[in-house]
């Protein structure tokens, strides 16, 4: 598969910038880090799903100034085998990503922790309830973000279980071989929880706030946001989900994609193997 999409909508600061945004590869390319991102979403006014996005600050290392779903690097102790869990089994987990068990609980987890520390939004609870008010929490993470806590600790001490049932497997991305940080990304979609709120109480983003998929395109298209292909393309399919429902009952079956970009002109080819 292949598209195009115009230069100022994968490079922060609009079509000023040039190709050399795009470095050639090296002999040996950087090993990608394993990391989960998570699209919440929430049925619109209209009834279409609206997803809730962050633009980080343009000083960070990776991705600065663009448009993105919460998300993050795994944290070792994501893989601590001693948190409650509810819903599909890890082992469901690491075959829907096709992955080591360890891991698949890793990833899960990091969704669960990283959507908290970076929105606010808490995919926990107990095998018959869903956390609805998270202001209770809020000391808990700032350690989170921290590293003072782990997401287990957390959860045991609050008498909690990740609510793994609340996700769904969605993407396998991983960063081109010419970009020297690289991660093997896992993207999951969760519904916003009833009486929960997303925010932008972090600070790694400057901008938060929910949106429509297609406008947010539109806003790349026009070069008022810049986003990575991994968040177009998602913001896309998940645009062509009529409802909430919809996308959370739609069969996804996970390949892992590695893009290949080349930049012609004012425009970027996004190549899918």
């Amino acid at each position: 598969m292949e598209f195009e999409v115009p230069l100022r909508s994968v490079l922060p600061g609009g079509a000023g910038q040039s190709g050399a945004g795009f470095p050639p590869a090296p002999e040996v390319p950087a090993e990608p880090r394993d990391s989960a991102t998570v699209a919440l979403i929430r049925d619109g006014a209209d009834g279409g799903p609206e997803v809730f996005l962050q633009r980080r600050v343009r000083g960070m290392a990776f991705a600065g100034g663009m448009t993105v779903f919460p998300g993050g690097g795994v944290d070792p102790r994501d893989a601590d085998a001693s948190v409650d869990w509810v819903g599909p089994s890890v082992r469901e987990w690491a075959r829907w990503f096709d992955c080591p068990e360890p891991l698949a609980r890793a990833l899960v987890c990091a969704a669960v922790r990283e959507t908290f520390e970076e929105s606010g939004v808490l995919l926990a609870g107990t095998a018959s309830a869903t956390v609805t008010d998270t202001a209770r929490y809020t000391d808990a993470r700032r350690a989170l973000v921290a590293r003072e806590l782990s997401l287990a600790a957390f959860l045991a001490g609050e008498g909690l279980a990740v609510r793994a049932d609340l996700l769904r497997p969605w993407g396998n991305w991983v960063t081109p071989e010419q970009e020297p940080r690289r991660y093997d990304t896992r993207f999951f979609v969760a519904a916003l929880p009833e009486g929960q709120n997303a925010d932008g109480a972090t600070t790694e983003a400057d901008v938060s706030g929910w949106q429509r998929p297609a406008e947010a395109l539109a806003d790349a298209e026009a070069g008022r946001c810049a986003l990575l292909p991994p968040t177009w393309c998602t913001l896309a399919e998940l645009g062509a989900c009529g409802t909430v429902a919809e996308a959370l009952t739609t069969g996804r079956q996970i390949r892992k994609i590695t893009p290949r970009l080349t930049v012609r002109g004012d425009t970027v080819r996004v190549e899918v193997p």
